[in-house]
């Protein structure tokens, strides 16, 4: 099953199924208006909407309408909870070596996790606004993420699995040159992490086939810079924590409530052929093999786009695609 958000001009939008090829979709129906309600009864709701999915595949669906990516909000256009993490070390050593930091001793063994801004996702088509192209350093960080549904207090690995409702993919856009400043103050970041997009369509795990194994999704995560490809590193290869270890991780003082997002960090591979899912990467790997840094961070205009595709070339959660434009001064748009 695909659930999506149509935009109806209120803040969560209305509920849509989305047939399996993403061509067409319908209405959720059944006083359903946002995705975060079914979520929040998910076993009541969850055999109403596969049956809906059912019939729009079969083309027995009424009311079914076509698909158009611009319509859509994020999946979920805020949550209650927004967890990224740093599941893929080889990301992890990268990054860190670009700001010159220190490799925590213990990073192997648990995890790196913020808690991130989750009032106002973006839509897969919306665009990535900077103030100050060359001193925000804005970059794209490709990911694959999860939506819970409500997980106890000091759950274990196996509840934690169980929780897993929904599979996306996100662009956690990143600040690389606020970022510094603000992890020196030692309280985690505001700035360097604006509000991040998502692709189209959230899935149940039952979607994706043998890709998925209850823990984690070894396809294929394909990014494009203006149209060139810059990285296809296969998610489940060189993770290092996978969802059941990351949503147990944040479990551990807290329960997680019915639509919590948690984002496995940007997909690394250690095999360099593969590309990258962030420009942080790159300029890294330019400094380390070549003695310096070639590759500028995103700027006004370019366009970053990121999907999935199954074994058989289809497109899994749609695709976010993205431009950078220029935002004005904040004084300005303060007036």
């Amino acid at each position: 099953m695909k659930l999506a958000t149509l935009k109806d001009g209120s803040r969560d939008g209305r509920l849509i199924v989305v047939d399996r090829d993403l061509g067409s979709a319908v209405m959720a129906g059944g006083g359903l208006r946002r995705l975060q309600d079914a979520l929040d009864d998910w076993d009541r709701h969850r055999p109403t909407l596969e049956a809906l999915s059912d019939r729009l595949a079969s083309g027995k669906a009424d009311g079914a309408f076509p698909l158009q990516t611009e319509r859509l909000m994020a999946p979920l256009p805020r949550a209650y909870q927004w967890l990224d993490a740093s599941g893929y070390m080889n990301h992890v050593e990268l990054v860190r070596r670009a700001r010159g930091a220190d490799l925590p001793p213990d990073m192997y063994h648990d995890p790196i996790m913020y808690q991130g801004a989750s009032d106002s996702f973006l839509a897969p088509t919306d665009p990535i606004a900077i103030a100050d192209p060359e001193g925000w350093g804005a970059d794209f960080e490709a990911e694959v993420v999860v939506v819970t549904g409500d997980c106890p207090l000091g759950a274990g690995r196996d509840r934690a699995a169980a929780s897993i409702l929904l599979v996306g993919l996100v662009n956690d856009v990143s600040l690389r040159g606020l970022i510094p400043a603000e992890l020196k103050k030692g309280f985690g970041f505001i700035h360097g992490k604006p509000s991040s997009a998502f692709a189209p369509v959230f899935v149940t795990p039952d979607e994706l086939g043998s890709a998925w194994d209850g823990a984690k999704l070894s396809l294929p995560l394909i990014v494009r810079l203006n149209g060139a490809e810059v990285g296809r590193p296969d998610a489940g290869t060189d993770l290092t924590f996978d969802f059941p270890a990351l949503i147990a991780h944040a479990a551990k003082t807290r329960r997680l409530g019915a639509g919590t997002i948690v984002g496995s960090g940007t997909v690394s591979n250690r095999d360099r052929t593969a590309g990258v899912c962030c420009l942080a990467e790159r300029r890294t790997i330019e400094l380390l093999e070549e003695g310096g840094i070639r590759t500028p961070y995103l700027k006004p205009g370019d366009r970053v786009e990121i999907e999935m595709l199954d074994e058989a070339g289809r497109c899994v959660f749609g695709a976010i695609d993205q431009r950078v434009m220029l935002l004005p001064a904040a004084a300005e748009v303060a007036r």
